[in-house]
């Protein structure tokens, strides 16, 4: 789950890394308030969870006396498509230079990687050869000096405390990233400008998180009655039990230049009921013209399969390929009821594609 940038600075600040004096609001008449700690100007981010904000115009300077009258303008705004509810009034910190750090894993090595440059902002990421790269073992509860001297190269070694800190967080709090960007340098010190944590799903209750905000109305559904479910952009829908099968007919949907409009694996020893959840919860994506549901029966029972395809009633065509036990019970129930099952993944993924809108 990704954090807002207000969450991940409060979280940031209780590992010590400095961030500018902040307050969040709600409504632009909150901002005057905030505005004598503030200092002569201040910076209005909307906390809207897309990147790029900048660019998109989530981020507006003001002085005081503006302060009010660009807070209303940006509450007015949508950034890419999502309307400001609430924004984070900064203080505007005079920058000297700015940096970029972050930390995430390697899948290479399967280790936290830290990544830095001698400059921030929003293309700092594309250019790869101005980032330097370094491995850290998980086993290590602080990035040993040898290695912050290979990160930082020449930035100036204040940065190093933060580096650090930044890490303690990324272990701790259970990230899939850690990011500052731009991590700054001013007159009085170092600050994290922007924050970025994203925490890993598995881990949000270890981390006391009850809600993943990340989720989709379907997506949250999904995970209520417990199947691996992903959202995609396609128009076939896939239901399957087994990763590796439900993966293989979304290969083989891309194999016929279809597109899968979703992921979803509903697991061993599936009964009627749960079939039945699962074909309701993919005929409710918009997009979705047919659906295929590829099922290999061993402590799963086609019959039932069978039985929770028809309970679902759903409007999309429904095609059915399993194989297992219960198997000629299976196909007698779906012929019954007027449902197509073939004999193999190949032509269950054809004949989709044949229907596909």
């Amino acid at each position: 789950m990704k954090m807002l940038e207000y969450e991940a600075k409060s979280v940031f600040s209780t590992y010590g890394i400095p961030v500018p004096k902040g307050a969040l609001i709600r409504a632009p008449e909150e901002v005057t308030a905030h505005l004598p700690a503030m200092g002569d100007g201040v910076v209005l981010k909307a906390q809207v969870d897309v990147g790029g904000r900048g660019k998109a115009g989530g981020i507006l300077m003001a002085d005081n006396g503006s302060a009010i009258e660009t807070a209303r303008e940006l509450f007015s705004r949508e950034i890419k498509g999502v309307p400001v509810r609430e924004i984070l009034v900064e203080e505007r910190l005079a920058i000297e230079h700015e940096y970029y750090v972050s930390i995430a894993i390697d899948r290479s090595s399967k280790q936290p990687v830290v990544l830095f440059a001698d400059a921030g902002g929003v293309e700092i990421e594309s250019d790869v050869t101005a980032i330097r790269k370094v491995v850290v073992s998980p086993l290590l509860h602080d990035i040993p000096p040898f290695l912050m001297r290979e990160i930082l190269g020449g930035a100036p070694k204040e940065l190093a405390p933060v580096i650090n800190s930044l890490y303690h967080v990324f272990q701790e709090k259970d990230a899939m990233l850690a990011e500052i960007n731009p991590l700054v340098t001013t007159s009085r010190g170092v600050y994290a400008a922007d924050a970025k944590l994203i925490v890993d799903d598995n881990a949000l209750a270890r981390q006391g998180i009850a809600v993943n905000r990340d989720l989709s109305e379907r997506e949250r559904e999904a995970e209520q009655h417990g199947f691996s479910y992903v959202e995609l952009d396609g128009t076939i829908g896939v239901i399957g039990n087994g990763a590796g099968l439900t993966m293989s007919t979304l290969d083989l949907i891309e194999y016929y230049n279809g597109q899968a409009a979703n992921f979803l694996d509903v697991g061993g020893g599936a009964d009627q009921e749960r079939v039945k959840h699962a074909v309701r919860l993919v005929a409710s994506m918009p997009k979705v013209s047919v659906i295929v549901v590829n099922l290999l029966g061993g402590i799963t029972r086609c019959d039932e399969v069978a039985k929770g395809i028809i309970a679902a009633g759903v409007a999309p065509t429904v095609i059915v390929r399993m194989a297992g036990t219960n198997e000629a019970e299976g196909r007698r129930l779906l012929a019954e009821g007027g449902y197509k099952m073939l004999e193999s993944m190949d032509a269950a993924v054809k004949a989709a594609m044949e229907v596909r809108r």
